[in-house]
């Protein structure tokens, strides 16, 4: 077995897709529309995907046994890891491209820069150093 997607349910498919490209530099995969309705795009991020689908797709699919990322509150205890060389300058990034910053970058016992932000839709982003360097 392998780990191949992580799916995100938002409000709009479409601003949370630009937002990432434009925030983290991620490129465009694939996007599903019906209907000039976009219900589901992916992110090309590495390995692994990372997918977007409407609340309409998540009511199809989890028949609403899901709790919604919403902007507003605390964030769900989940967060994406991005990983980058120059966190300070990644994070000042993010944030100038609408990130909401919850913590500045700051050295961990174990060796990485490690920021934490928001995205649009909600969901909690820790921008790190690759592991060991500092």
């Amino acid at each position: 077995m392998k780990y191949g997607y992580t799916i995100i349910y938002v409000k709009d498919v479409t601003a949370t897709l630009e937002f990432y490209e434009k925030a983290f530099g991620f490129e465009r995969g694939m996007v599903y529309e019906e209907n000039a309705i976009v219900d589901y795009a992916e992110l090309k991020s590495g390995e692994t995907t990372i997918g977007f689908a409407s609340y309409g797709l998540g009511e199809m699919n989890l028949q609403g046994k899901y709790e919604k990322v919403i902007r507003e509150g605390n964030p769900v205890g989940l967060e994406l890891v991005f990983v980058d060389e120059d966190v300070a300058g990644a994070t000042t990034h993010a944030v100038k491209n609408g990130a909401v910053l919850i913590a500045q970058p700051v050295e961990k016992p174990w060796g990485q820069t490690v920021s934490y932000v928001r995205a649009i839709e909600g969901t909690m982003i820790s921008i790190c150093s690759p592991m060991g360097t500092k």
